[in-house]
């Protein structure tokens, strides 16, 4: 493997759903703190962002994790573990990344400068939550919906309390999807001592996954009022729905890969709900 390709894996572009996670949420509080389209600058500027920072964030964690990834059956061959990178480099590119979306948020305005920092804070926390907490996943969200206050910040200079109502929402969603990715790693976790969600509710993560998964359809319909939203966001909350029922299914199977399987495609409940917004602001 050269050394390019190292890279790509220890930033996980070659896995994009984590982008995913990050993207969706952070366009549709685009399109809502801009009640429409928020112009190309914004948008290269969010999209860029997302993918560098989410990039930062993998490199960070398998910094932290470096000890620990080798005993676990599905990050025994990352870069760090093998040695393809060393501690040093992957700490130096950490920087590097942190330093590239920082020069990106210089083009807006000085606000959104300083709330960026929140974003560097959370992306190199969460990493280390899983040492002290069983409930990292909480952590994850918070570093993955900083672009939520940083949206509204960066088109109206202020954070509205209902762009909170968002932040929570997707707080909310991050214990959904990385509960289901816990599940798979919950036997290697226990042998090394991290914690996690999936091994704090046990036998009852399915169900709990279920609460989790009701509170988000009812902040999404909280939202809609918020924002003053029509029924095609509210047909698109149903399609929601539908997509959770059939991760409750998968899950009632206690199978790690079916698992793994709703975590994969718990991106697609953020983009269904983002594209309802864009197009109820391009219509309506």
């Amino acid at each position: 493997m050269n050394n390019f390709k190292a890279y790509i894996y220890l930033t996980r572009l070659d896995k994009p759903v984590g982008v995913y996670l990050v993207l969706w949420p952070t366009l549709f509080a685009l399109w809502l703190a801009a009640d429409g389209f928020p112009g190309w600058h914004l948008l290269v500027v969010f999209v860029l962002g997302a993918v560098i920072m989410r990039s930062a964030g993998c490199v960070i964690n398998d910094y932290a994790d470096r000890n620990f990834d080798g005993l676990v059956a599905r990050t025994c061959k990352r870069p760090l573990v093998v040695g393809l990178i060393s501690s040093k480099s992957a700490l130096i590119f950490f920087i590097i990344l942190c330093l590239s979306a920082f020069f990106l948020v210089l083009t807006l305005n000085f606000t959104t400068v300083i709330w960026s920092l929140g974003a560097v804070l959370l992306a190199g926390l969460y990493p280390f939550m899983k040492r002290y907490t069983y409930w990292p996943q909480v952590f994850l969200g918070a570093a993955f919906a900083w672009a939520i206050p940083m949206s509204f910040v960066a088109i109206n200079e202020t954070v509205p309390n209902a762009a909170w109502v968002i932040y929570a929402l997707v707080m909310v969603w991050a214990l959904i999807y990385d509960t289901a990715y816990a599940i798979g790693d919950k036997q290697d976790d226990l042998k090394i001592g991290v914690k996690s969600t999936a091994i704090l509710f046990g036998k009852y993560v399915n169900q709990i996954i279920g609460l989790f998964q009701i509170l988000m359809l009812v902040l999404l319909v909280w939202i809609g009022e918020l924002f003053n939203l029509t029924n095609i966001y509210y047909g698109s909350i149903g399609l929601v729905l539908l997509l959770f029922i059939y991760h409750q299914y998968l899950l009632s199977k206690r199978n790690d890969k079916l698992a793994f399987k709703v975590f994969l495609s718990n991106h697609w409940a953020f983009f269904i709900v983002w594209l309802a917004v864009v197009t109820d602001k391009t219509i309506g």
